[in-house]
């Protein structure tokens, strides 16, 4: 299908090399980072339904981050 990646190749990062994997944390950190762009980009076109829709994954991705740093510490 046009535009979807093969998901049978393996994942890489921004350089090319293979992505490791950090875990359910860093990927939480990652996608709050990344999802807090797209909602600006959103917003910044008039797509106020959308941009809501990616705060509320950037909310739940911190929520992940900061009961596993809470789990953590106990």
């Amino acid at each position: 299908m046009r535009g979807r990646p093969n998901r049978n190749r393996e994942s890489r990062d921004h350089a090319g090399e293979p992505a490791g994997d950090g875990g359910p944390e860093e990927a939480a950190r990652y996608l709050a980072a990344t999802v807090a762009d797209l909602g600006l980009i959103a917003r910044r076109h008039g797509l106020d339904t959308l941009g809501f829709l990616l705060d509320m994954a950037q909310m739940e991705a911190e929520d992940i981050v900061r009961l596993r740093a809470t789990r953590d510490q106990n």
